[in-house]
């Protein structure tokens, strides 16, 4: 039986990393509290803002707090930079 040469394994690896990213880029405010959700200049940064409960955003990182709690800065769905949110509030599909 033929083994699959590297270079397409690499290719497929790249492929599905690809495809989970870019779900993953798909998200929505999911605070449990129905509340909106602080938008922040940096974790645990100033407020600059809120977020809508249920808007829907593009996640474009994550960083931990000084505390170890996860943030997401997120944008619109076209891509502008809007803030950091806690990520825990923030469901990606």
């Amino acid at each position: 039986m033929p083994r699959p040469s590297l270079s397409i394994l690499v290719l497929a690896s790249v492929c599905a990393f690809a495809a989970t990213a870019q779900a993953a880029d798909r998200c929505r405010v999911t605070d449990p509290t129905g509340t909106q959700l602080n938008l922040r200049d940096a974790p645990l940064g100033k407020i600059l803002g809120k977020v809508p409960n249920g808007r829907l955003v593009q996640m474009i990182e994550t960083d931990s707090d000084r505390n170890g709690k996860t943030w997401a800065r997120v944008g619109t769905m076209d891509g502008k930079p809007m803030g950091w949110v806690f990520r825990e509030f923030v469901s990606c599909f």
